[in-house]
């Protein structure tokens, strides 16, 4: 995979954010070898995608997205290379709705929808 950004359409989210089996990949320290794929939850809010680390911001996967700001994801049969952003604000009462509809049946919501968590939003472009 080429590792030029590949812009996700507005096709690529919505099918992303409908299916539960996100996986993500920030960049090592090097900047150019992608990290192991990590399984996470991910939901859409107004038209953007949002994952949060279940162990907060000492989350191995959060801590290399936040600091290399790219890496890849992998869902829904489809292979992207991306741009991560942290979030904070009001958007994440938001994210916690998004969570709730999409993963109410879940034992961890709570822990997804907990402080900790939210400190370690991340949106993904």
């Amino acid at each position: 995979m080429s590792k030029e950004l590949n812009h996700l359409t507005q096709d690529d989210i919505t099918t992303i954010a409908e299916r539960n089996d996100f996986h993500i990949a920030p960049f090592r320290e090097d900047g150019e070898t992608y990290g192991t794929l990590t399984w996470i939850w991910v939901v859409e809010v107004q038209g953007e995608l949002y994952v949060r680390a279940y162990n907060g911001t000492r989350s191995r996967w959060y801590e290399a997205a936040i600091q290399q700001k790219a890496g890849k994801i992998k869902a829904a049969g489809l292979e992207r290379a991306v741009k991560f952003e942290p979030v904070s604000g009001a958007v994440n009462d938001q994210i916690d709705e998004a969570y709730k509809l999409k993963y109410s049946g879940s034992p961890y919501l709570g822990s997804m929808i907990s402080e900790r968590a939210k400190a370690a939003t991340v949106k993904v472009f």
